[in-house]
């Protein structure tokens, strides 16, 4: 299970690149309604895309899950 700021981590990297969930989606691959479940903690991204996220917005995965601050 990740961590609970997994959801707001992701909605501020993608702003901080100015990229709409929809813009985000088709680099993924994935719906637009699945980044948005994502970014409210609805549901979660699997392994395969949590490492897709943390090269395209440079970040380490454990950022992103919210072991790490930096």
């Amino acid at each position: 299970m990740l961590h609970n700021c997994f959801p707001q981590r992701l909605k501020q990297l993608r702003q901080d690149k100015h990229l709409l969930q929809q813009d985000l989606a088709k680099l993924l691959k994935v719906s637009k309604s699945t980044v948005s479940g994502w970014e409210v903690g609805r549901n979660q991204p699997d392994y395969d895309i949590l490492i897709e996220l943390s090269i395209l917005f440079e970040v380490s995965v454990d950022y992103l899950i919210g072991r790490r601050n930096y």
